[in-house]
Order: C-alpha cells, then sequence, then structure tokens
C-alpha cells in the first residue's frame, strides 16, 4: 500500500471552498480505492467520499452530495477533494486512506492505517 499524506486545509468562511490533496509516496495510487473520512471534536470517524480504481466511480456520504467532488490523478499519484459551500459542521480534521472496493465500487471502510490528517475550520 501506498503511504499517503493530506494536504490543503485551512480555516475557511462558511459558505467558502477548500480543494484537499492526499499524495501517495512508496508505492502506486493505481490500483487503490481512495477515501476521504473525517473526525470533528468530539466525534467519530466518518467518511465523506471515494473514488475507485477502475473507472474513477465516485461515492458520496448523503452530507457531502452536490457540495464535495473526489477525483484523481494518476499521473500525479494525488487524490483531490474538492469542497464547496463549506458549513461549521465539516469543521474537523480529513484524513484520506486506502478503502475497500468491491465490483468496482468504492466503499468507504479504510484499510491503511492513518495519517496526521489535515485540519479543516469552518469559521466567520
Amino acid at each position: 500500500q501506498p503511504q499517503l499524506e493530506e494536504s490543503g486545509g485551512g480555516l475557511v468562511q462558511p459558505g467558502g471552498s477548500l480543494r484537499l490533496t492526499c499524495a501517495a509516496s512508496g508505492s502506486s495510487l493505481v490500483d487503490n480505492a481512495i477515501g476521504w473520512f473525517r473526525q470533528a471534536p468530539g466525534k467519530e470517524r466518518e467518511g465523506v467520499s471515494c473514488v475507485s480504481t477502475s473507472d474513477g466511480r465516485e461515492s458520496y456520504a448523503d452530507f457531502a452530495k452536490g457540495r464535495f467532488t473526489v477525483s484523481r490523478d494518476s499521473a500525479k499519484e494525488t487524490v483531490y477533494l474538492q469542497m464547496s459551500s463549506l458549513k461549521p459542521e465539516d469543521t474537523g480534521v480529513y484524513y484520506c486512506a486506502v478503502t475497500m472496493q468491491r465490483y468496482g465500487s468504492c466503499i468507504l471502510s479504510p484499510l491503511s492505517p492513518w495519517g496526521r490528517g489535515t485540519q479543516v475550520t469552518v469559521s466567520s
């Protein structure tokens, strides 16, 4: 499995946008479904979105649909999470991880160790 590192978090006002980056090293992302997860203060970690290996099929948690977009750039060994219309409840630490895939569709069930994550704070 590749080693993954998250970046791109920061402080943004409600309604704003951020693009998170998940960069791989050590081995290729190409053969791995990649998921984004987050953990808000005092809450359990939850799945946000994932992208499969085969045709880049995407999956989103209900709260992410219509606001977040996941994409992968295989040439750059990178997966992105574009987040828009951010809300205060989106605040948390965001992580990427290798995630399960079944019948060509990714499943938000992490398979790789957690990295440091990247902090997203949505506040005015």
